[in-house]
């Protein structure tokens, strides 16, 4: 339990301290507006993915993911420096797709709203006489 605690501490300060390190301290013109969104460590603490967001088109994400692997091992030492652990964790990093998700299910649901709103004012076929 303790040690789920601890991986969790750290997930969320790496997080912390990419953002950070986004904000400040990569000057890649390549990597564009780009969230972090979460991290998942390993049990034994040495490999980190740190999941991204970016906005923009699949050529804009592709070279912000591209910047950010080109800086790999600028933003371990930074991490490995900024946060005190006896191995610094290899970094990757991946594509958070989650926010693509809700924005495709929120235009279905939308649309399903549409069409129950034509159905339910659609005239009946029948007379009212």
């Amino acid at each position: 339990m303790a040690k789920q605690l601890r991986i969790e501490k750290l997930q969320e300060l790496i997080k912390q301290e990419m953002s950070k390190m986004l904000l400040t301290d990569l000057k890649d013109p390549r990597i564009g507006f780009v969230t972090v969104t979460g991290v998942e460590m390993t049990g034994d603490l040495r490999e980190a993915k740190i999941f991204v967001s970016v906005m923009g088109g699949a050529d804009k994400v592709q070279s912000s993911l591209d910047g950010l692997n080109s800086a790999l091992g600028f933003i371990r030492r930074e991490i490995g420096q900024r946060i005190r652990l006896r191995f610094t964790p290899e970094i990757s990093f991946a594509l958070d797709t989650s926010l693509d998700y809700g924005d495709h299910i929120q235009k279905l649901l939308l649309q399903v709203e549409g069409e129950r709103k034509d159905v339910d004012n659609a005239p009946t076929g029948g007379d009212e006489n």
